[in-house]
């Protein structure tokens, strides 16, 4: 069957984080309830494309999913299951705030099928939470790793963030080591970025917060490369590591080019090679789900979604290297050349060779992958990349 992965955005929040530029809001608790029978429309006005498709991960981001009723999650779920077919070992997984999370809850949604819960700890230190305006204690963040364990969840991870202003190499180290005191299944470790229209941003052009230095950014992430591959999890993606057999599938979709549905406010998917973006404030995309189709994707008009594209020929390239050169092992160099009926040399011999020289890229003969040193400059791989793609004519788009 073609496969098919899920992702269901839920945009509340308790407290939008200074820091955070993602579609999600704080204060508006009252719109849960139209909110899910929203996304219950507008899973059934994609009826068409998950009739016959095989289901291989729901994921539930946002936001904060885990302020969502758990039977609403089950609903969801359900709703899935009704209109394709979920794999029997499907990955069905949540992300969650430490500390707001009860047993009872947890046990709910492990009933309502979730193999797969995130809590968003970010740090083990109080002060670096009180900057992040993060809502709970480390203690909080212990607890609710241990609820989750009682409750039976398949896999628990913890989400942490570095490079903050001011922060020590030290502290970050012990935030590193309180979290493989608890033994989670993954871990994901994100550079603390400064994204435009945040207080965060606002606050560093004012000159009242001041950015770590980037060397010190790059010596923190070398840190948590060693420190948690010396605890036995594996670095399988730019930002993160897990124990064997604990991978993300969902986010594995979108590093191997597969295709995913997208339901909720402001949420992104791609289909048949197009890609489109949902209404994003929530009262509009209530509003969306019970009018008329707005915008065609995959053949047909869709009501919540505010824009679709099919990209370039040269853009698809890129983004596809982009993902694909996330993952520690790279990829098969065949593969580019099934997906484009070309070779990566035809198209990008030269900034491959620079990176390559520079020690950036390892190749063999069948495949490619960052060095460590690389994938702290992943970044800077793809723009030399792309200046280069951008001078040439890659014919059709797709």
């Amino acid at each position: 069957m073609n496969v098919l992965t899920v992702y269901i955005h839920i945009p509340f929040c308790t407290v939008k984080c200074g820091y955070c530029d993602f579609n999600a809001y704080a204060g508006m608790d009252r719109l849960k309830g139209a909110y899910y029978t929203a996304l219950l429309r507008e899973m059934e006005s994609w009826r068409d494309v998950l009739r016959g498709r095989l289901v291989t991960s729901i994921s539930f981001g946002g936001g904060t999913p885990g302020e969502f009723a758990a039977e609403w999650i089950g609903e969801i779920v359900g709703a899935v299951g009704h209109l394709a077919e979920v794999e029997a070992r499907a990955e069905i997984s949540l992300e969650a705030n430490p500390g707001t999370t009860t047993l009872a809850y947890l046990q709910e949604l492990r009933a309502a099928g979730v193999t797969r819960v995130s809590f968003g700890a970010q740090s083990f230190d109080a002060d670096e939470l009180s900057f992040l305006d993060r809502i709970h204690s480390p203690q909080a963040t212990a607890a609710s790793v241990a609820l989750a364990r009682e409750a039976g969840i398949a896999s628990v991870g913890l989400d942490l963030i570095y490079g903050l202003p001011g922060q020590a190499e030290a502290t970050w180290l012990a935030s590193l080591r309180r979290a493989i005191e608890l033994i989670p299944d993954h871990i994901s470790c994100y550079g603390l970025t400064v994204e435009e229209g945040t207080p965060l941003a606002r606050d560093v052009a004012a000159g009242t917060v001041v950015p770590l230095d980037p060397d010190a950014v790059a010596d923190m992430y070398d840190l948590a490369e060693h420190t948690l591959e010396t605890a036995g999890y594996e670095h399988y993606e730019i930002s993160n590591w897990a124990r064997p057999g604990h991978e993300s599938r969902h986010n594995s979709a979108y590093w191997t080019d597969a295709e995913y549905l997208a339901i909720g406010a402001g949420a992104h998917g791609y289909l048949g090679g197009e890609r489109y973006e949902n209404v994003a404030h929530p009262r509009a995309y209530i509003a969306a789900t019970a009018g008329a189709g707005l915008t065609e994707v995959a053949g047909r008009l869709r009501p919540a979604v505010a824009e679709a594209y099919l990209p370039s020929r040269t853009t698809a390239m890129f983004d596809w290297l982009e993902t694909a050169l996330r993952l520690t092992t790279g990829f098969e160099l065949n593969a580019f050349e099934r997906r484009f009926g070309t070779s990566l040399d035809a198209v990008a011999r030269e900034p491959l060779q620079r990176c390559t020289a520079g020690g950036l890229l390892e190749r063999t003969p069948e495949r490619v992958r960052l060095t460590p040193r690389g994938r702290l400059l992943h970044s800077e791989v793809m723009a030399e990349v792309l200046s280069h793609l951008t001078r040439g004519d890659h014919g059709r788009a797709g």
